[in-house]
């Protein structure tokens, strides 16, 4: 007679050299019991065993193995034991770092083929109910199933809001503070924000959905004019007094100053159109340039118009593109030759914009 589960043997009445029987039963539970192979891709026994040492065997056995596929070996006392497994069994194995099952037909992993309808998971961390997928890593990775796998080498990532009024996108933080948000918040443009505290948020980048036209609302960029009559002498560089904006995104244009003043490093491009008005004779020759730092005239801001002039009809346009620091200035001067005259209230503009 045996136990119904582990196939013990029991003692009979009255038998003679129970020892027996209860040492082969102290031997199973001892091959049974926390079970722990060497490994399960062996067909033949090892050559030099060590007592207790356990083996799933592979399929094809030969040997003293011969017929235990997929059944356990136990090597005790110097011989092989077989031992059948029952569904249910759990078995280490060592050499692989895995945890197998016996299913009634073969071993199997322990690890779900799915998981559905998690509440929570964490990975490395506690997930709670306002992130129910939480994870603390050091790197990701994510790649392509490929064709040769079933896939089709292609990876989409999607996310997917209710509606254009709801928000959906990444949120960047050090610390813990936002410092950066990327996608479709409160519309469906696509949107690129930075904050220096988390509250207060300034957009670098916009895209219209409907029309792919892109806008950077914080481009520095301006247009100012004079609202008076500027006069200037014959032969004297002098700064045409840029007063008033149209617009001055930033306030990188200082009025008071008549000036602007870069608020980052990069690469800006500037007009201007000076408007001639007579003071005393129509042979007077206008010339307008573009100043950097108040003393070096930008290269190719320069021109001059020779030919004969009407007052509060000729006027001269300026173009030029620069690469700047931070704080570097640029200004508008003017200035005649042969006669005076003046540089005319509110037709005579400066303008620019930051473009690389």
């Amino acid at each position: 007679m045996s136990t119904t589960n582990l196939g013990l043997p029991q003692l009979a009445a009255d038998q003679a050299q129970k020892h027996v029987t209860v040492n082969e039963a102290l031997q199973l539970l001892d091959g049974i019991v926390q079970l722990s192979v060497r490994g399960r891709g062996m067909t033949v026994p090892p050559a030099s065993p060590t007592d207790g040492d356990r083996y799933i065997v592979a399929s094809g056995a030969t040997g003293a193995w011969t017929g235990w596929d997929g059944r356990v070996a136990l090597y005790t006392d110097g011989a092989w034991l077989q031992l059948p497994p029952r569904t249910g069994w759990r078995v280490w194995v060592e050499d692989e770092g895995a945890l197998l099952v016996y299913d009634g037909s073969g071993w199997i992993g322990t690890t779900p083929s799915a998981l559905q309808n998690l509440a929570r998971l964490g990975i490395g961390t506690t997930a709670d109910m306002a992130n129910p997928f939480s994870a603390k890593l050091n790197a990701t990775l994510w790649t392509a199933r490929s064709a040769a796998e079933g896939g089709t080498g292609d990876l989409f990532y999607t996310m997917n809001k209710e509606a254009a009024g709801n928000d959906l996108g990444y949120v960047f933080q050090t610390g813990y503070v936002t410092k950066a948000l990327v996608g479709l918040f409160g519309t469906d443009r696509f949107r690129l924000a930075v904050s220096a505290d988390g509250s207060s948020f300034f957009d670098a980048l916009s895209v219209d959905n409907t029309t792919g036209i892109v806008d950077q609302p914080r481009l520095s960029r301006f247009k100012g004019y004079t609202n008076y009559d500027n006069y200037v002498a014959v032969d004297s560089w002098t700064k045409i007094v840029i007063n008033n904006t149209d617009y001055n995104d930033q306030g990188s244009f200082d009025t008071a100053n008549n000036r602007f003043v870069a608020p980052v490093a990069g690469t800006y491009l500037f007009g201007a159109t000076l408007l001639y008005k007579v003071n005393s004779s129509t042979t007077a020759r206008m010339r307008g340039r573009l100043l950097l730092n108040g003393t070096t005239e930008i290269r190719g801001s320069f021109g001059e118009i020779s030919g004969a002039h009407v007052s509060e009809a000729t006027a001269l346009w300026l173009q030029t593109m620069v690469v700047l620091d931070a704080d570097d200035t640029v200004e508008l001067q003017g200035t005649f030759r042969d006669a005076d005259g003046y540089f005319a209230a509110s037709h005579t503009s400066f303008w620019g914009v930051k473009i690389g």
